[in-house]
């Protein structure tokens, strides 16, 4: 059992009450999310229309709470509708490719657990210890990491079985969008595994116990952070990066054929993500659960409000965007990720790598902080001289043949 998951509930003998409280974990953190689902919708909807000095959902439920259960309940009874030239196999699994690797990586992120003194571990009715997790598997990082890649055949497959242009031309672009950015998404995650030197989540959260000043936050340099938060809005295909729905370029997007629950699904995967992508910012640079035991009666409380809270500033943060920044155009999508994140990224983990050497083998640290500064001054420079070498060489193009030159670079 320890090759899949390092939790102290799988050590020893596995009898019905372990299997009752890993049954129990499932049950628990799948409602949990699917109630963060409900209540992200109708916070994100009151919270853009405060920003926007509108009213919002106010009249199902007090201050339009159950406004999002309503809608959901609406989308379930309308009717299904599929193409004619659809492919209907792959057409009614393609909402599930998006959903499913949504809960699969919340399940390795620890919402509790005392770190402190008690290295996340929780007692259990019947004397059994766990984790304030569903799995802590020893590659829990490569499991987010592949479930992130795997949501990007959902969005593929959605719009070409559809059998209409418009979702195949969405879907195109969302898939180029989604790998685009997961490079500086899996450099940023680099740079944090150098710090902690484990793959394990729960590892990671083990590693930044002890103050602020210990978070991934600050080891790594805020660079990794910063570049993983664009990175992951843009995985996520929210604003200012949401070119997957622009409606008034492509219809609506992958899911332009898509009704009834199958719609609702797709949106009930992106507020999913939403949630699951905040929680492994939280869990790889905020410590997780950690935080000050104000009370040592309450100790079992404190870790998962800490958690909680961090999550929450995330989620508004999203909303925050989503009111505020306006679309970029594709090719500054396009832009932004390959020619900064992916060199900046790239250059940071190769310089936390040489401060890792240096720390074994003694080397002089501001030497080592030195001769990065220069390679970054080099390496920039060098690469905008190739773009604005590749502008001009464009610009002269055009001017020399108009027609020629358009359509060698659109």
């Amino acid at each position: 059992m320890m090759l899949f998951a390092a939790d102290p509930l799988l050590v020893g003998d596995f009898g019905w009450d372990t299997l009752a409280i890993m049954l129990g974990k499932v049950v628990i953190a799948f409602a949990l999310l699917m109630l963060s689902v409900l209540f992200m919708v109708w916070f994100e909807r009151k919270v853009v229309s405060d920003l926007q000095n509108r009213i919002g959902p106010n009249r199902a439920g007090p201050w339009g709470l159950l406004q999002t259960l309503a809608d959901g309940i609406k989308l379930f009874f309308k009717e299904d509708l599929v193409p004619n030239k659809a492919d209907r196999f792959v057409f009614g699994l393609a909402p599930y490719l998006s959903l499913i690797p949504a809960f699969l990586t919340f399940a390795i992120v620890p919402v509790g657990g005392d770190f402190t003194n008690n290295n996340g571990v929780v007692p259990m009715p019947g004397g059994e210890q766990t984790y304030l997790q569903v799995a802590d598997p020893p590659i829990g990082v490569l499991l987010f990491l592949a479930m992130s890649s795997l949501a990007v055949y959902g969005i593929m497959l959605a719009g070409w079985s559809s059998g209409s242009k418009y979702p195949l031309l969405g879907s195109v672009r969302a898939s180029a969008q989604m790998v685009s950015y997961e490079a500086a998404l899996g450099l940023a995650v680099v740079a944090v595994l150098i710090q902690s030197e484990s793959l394990s989540s729960h590892d990671i959260v083990a590693a930044q116990q002890g103050g602020i000043v210990n978070w991934n936050f600050f080891a790594t340099g805020v660079v990794p952070f910063f570049v993983f938060l664009i990175a992951g809005t843009a995985e996520l295909n929210r604003p200012p990066f949401d070119l997957v729905e622009a409606e008034q370029e492509l219809v609506g997007g992958f899911h332009t054929e898509y009704s009834s629950i199958r719609f609702a699904l797709f949106f009930l995967a992106e507020f999913m993500n939403t949630v699951t992508m905040s929680a492994i910012i939280v869990t790889l640079f905020l410590g997780g659960p950690n935080g000050p035991i104000l009370i040592d009666s309450l100790g079992w409380f404190f870790p998962t409000f800490w958690f909680m809270l961090k999550l929450f500033v995330f989620l508004f943060t999203f909303v925050w965007f989503r009111a505020t920044l306006p679309r970029l155009r594709y090719d500054q999508l396009m832009d932004l990720g390959w020619k900064l994140l992916i060199p900046i990224s790239l250059g940071w983990v190769l310089f936390l790598g040489a401060q890792s050497i240096g720390r074994d083998r003694g080397w002089n640290s501001i030497a080592i902080v030195a001769v990065t500064a220069l390679v970054f001054a080099v390496a920039g420079s060098l690469l905008v001289a190739a773009i604005n070498t590749a502008k001009a060489d464009r610009a002269r193009a055009l001017e020399e043949d108009p027609e020629g030159a358009h359509g060698r670079f659109t």
